[in-house]
């Protein structure tokens, strides 16, 4: 699947290889009205999104995206039904099984940022060997945020630094935001912690608290159609929309 792609970069002009963006994050949405506009039940949605995950990892590590974030279960996703909930735990045991040699094959390396100690055994346990078995992978970083809330992620920081401070370790004052972003979740990921670019499948314009610090500068692209419908053109067209973006970072670019 990796190593045949049907295109090659040089087929896409319209793409400025010196100006991929490092890091892409995407809030995978719109698996259930997929699925319902085609009469299916809401699981086979999400069984053809993990297909899409599948092909948009291919895509984005091809052209030299360094970190690909994906927003695969947010805390507040425990509020579902629990046949669908239950669903989407087997989900990454499907996935790790049958991706992970393709990954090791193309130097892929696995990352999870979010809460494990809540997912069933069978979940964690899939999840720590797929990390432990690509850790030694040095390309692109295809990190799943899993039982992952903004909010917790920033409560979860706040309250190691304040334990920090108990100890004598941290002056208060000297918190600063080197040392918040040293306790978030994507401290491994070192200065490609920020997504340089944020996409939102499904044609929702929300955050759905993810990432609230690290997006802070990054560009939006929302998109109308929904996750399973995603494939490579459509992330080389949210690359393109990045690309004609100016990023100031709140300051002047020509002035």
């Amino acid at each position: 699947m990796f190593s045949k792609p049907k295109e090659t970069v040089a087929d896409q002009p319209a793409l400025d290889l010196a100006n991929i963006p490092a890091h892409i994050a995407i809030i995978m949405d719109g698996n259930g009205r997929w699925a319902k506009a085609r009469h299916l039940p809401r699981v086979a949605g999400h069984q053809q999104g993990m297909q899409t995950v599948k092909k948009v990892t291919i895509e984005a590590s091809r052209l030299g995206v360094k970190v690909l974030t994906l927003y695969a279960f947010s805390t507040e996703n425990w509020k579902r039904p629990s046949s669908e909930v239950n669903f989407l735990m087997q989900l990454p045991i499907k996935f790790f099984d049958t991706f992970v040699p393709e990954l090791i094959e193309n130097n892929v390396r696995v990352m999870v940022m979010g809460d494990l100690t809540a997912l069933p055994a069978p979940t964690q346990a899939v999840v720590k060997k797929a990390m432990a078995q690509t850790a030694a992978c040095t390309g692109m970083v295809l990190n799943f945020a899993l039982n992952y809330g903004g909010r917790a992620e920033l409560v979860r920081a706040a309250q190691a630094l304040a334990r920090q401070v108990e100890q004598g370790a941290l002056a208060a004052e000297a918190i600063d935001e080197a040392h918040f972003e040293q306790a978030l979740m994507t401290a491994p990921l070192g200065e490609l912690a920020a997504p340089d670019l944020l996409i939102r499948t499904s044609g929702e314009e929300r955050l759905s608290n993810f990432m609230l610090w690290q997006v802070a500068y990054s560009e939006f692209v929302f998109l109308d159609e929904h996750w399973p419908d995603f494939d490579g053109a459509s992330l080389r067209h949210a690359i393109e929309v990045f690309q004609h973006r100016h990023r100031r970072f709140g300051g002047l670019v020509n002035k």
